[in-house]
């Protein structure tokens, strides 16, 4: 069976966990929450919070960028839930945009005539590594001073056009979650340009409290300041997570490796489309997927892929279709793409360490099915 995903493991992770336990600190802000930090500062140049998700930067950055009842965030349907339910937990409304069909990213040329006087902020979604055109979103952010949220949960390592996914926008979220390139099981962190927005972003994180600050020395005591929540990861994920940067280099170029075998030994077949990666990316592999020609075919397809012991999923059922999607949201313009492109597009088995001959076997498999 090629199963469609392994959660990465190099092999020291078992070792660090028990470091961690030995030290005695095993809640957050220990010696592997500061080593994570300080790779991530060294690698992106900027720094990050840990949270114990991907969902909850998101709902940190929403509380950060003080959205509050009755605004509107523009942001694509092509996503998941926990893109959407940061902003409708702070009572706003969703405004979803047609994606482009090359990147399945958000059409960056539709964003502006979904703004209206109560548009707060922009959350891009990196889909599957690819960045937005992140040039065009920021010109329109500042021109109507609204805030980009960039959810990059996918995007760990890409780039846009040599800037790291994440440390472009306001905000920038992260995923470490087990499907992710880079793994603590549960898991995720946030990047915040502004350094005071930064202190804030400790407090929310530590319950409302100053404690970071106190355990810094800065205050002789910490006490509740603020709004916030227990977003903080233990030690333990983060020693799981330190273990892969370590190595990050090494990951990244096995699954670029894989997903540019996939491509060489996909593109000519015909039935089907490839992803697309504009000049100005550098992506980090996450996925890789092949488009069919409607719903139907990739029902059988993925049937056909099953009985010859190979998974494959499709994707997100798009947010403004679903029940509380149309409660909390709305669809500006037309659904020209994101339905149709939706109910083509199949995920391919990508993972760190995947075979070389399980991928040439998916790639047999499909072109069995195509009878090439």
């Amino acid at each position: 069976m090629i199963s469609f995903n392994v959660p990465p493991f190099v092999g020291k992770e078992k070792e660090y966990i028990i470091k961690a336990i030995e030290n005695k600190k095993i809640c957050g802000d220990g010696e592997f929450t500061k080593k994570c930090n300080q790779w991530f500062l060294k690698k992106i140049g900027s720094k990050i919070l840990l949270t114990t998700s991907g969902t909850d930067a998101l709902e940190m950055a929403a509380i950060l960028s003080e959205i509050e009842p009755g605004d509107e965030v523009i942001m694509p349907s092509y996503t998941f839930s926990s893109t959407a339910n940061a902003f409708i937990l702070r009572g706003a409304k969703l405004v979803f945009v047609d994606i482009r069909p090359d990147t399945m990213n958000i059409d960056e040329s539709l964003i502006e005539s979904a703004i209206t006087d109560k548009t707060k902020a922009i959350v891009p979604v990196h889909y599957a590594g690819i960045s937005c055109e992140m040039d065009r979103i920021m010109d329109i952010a500042n021109r109507y001073h609204l805030k980009v949220i960039e959810d990059a949960a996918q995007g760990v390592m890409s780039k846009y056009k040599g800037r790291y996914l994440g440390t472009i926008g306001d905000f920038g979220c992260y995923s470490f979650h087990e499907t992710k390139n880079y793994s603590m099981g549960e898991g995720g962190g946030i990047i915040i340009k502004y350094p005071k927005i930064y202190e804030r972003g400790e407090i929310i994180r530590e319950k409302g409290t100053d404690r970071s600050r106190f355990l810094r020395g800065q205050v002789d005591k910490y006490t509740w300041v603020d709004m916030g929540s227990s977003y903080l990861p233990s030690d333990i994920n983060a020693a799981h997570l330190y273990a892969q940067l370590e190595v990050a280099e090494e990951i990244n170029n096995d699954r670029l490796k894989s997903w540019n075998l996939y491509y060489e030994n996909l593109k000519d077949v015909k039935q089907i489309d490839l992803p697309t990666v504009p000049e100005s990316c550098e992506h980090n592999a996450h996925m890789f997927y092949i488009k069919v020609k409607d719903i139907n075919e990739r029902t059988n397809l993925i049937k056909f892929l099953k009985e010859k012991e190979i998974t494959t999923v499709f994707h997100y059922i798009p947010l403004h279709s679903a029940p509380a999607g149309i409660k909390y949201g709305r669809f500006n313009g037309e659904d020209k793409y994101t339905t149709k492109e939706s109910e083509r597009l199949l995920r391919l088995p990508m993972y760190y360490g995947l075979k070389e001959e399980d991928i040439l076997k998916v790639c047999g498999e499909i072109k069995n099915f195509y009878k090439i």
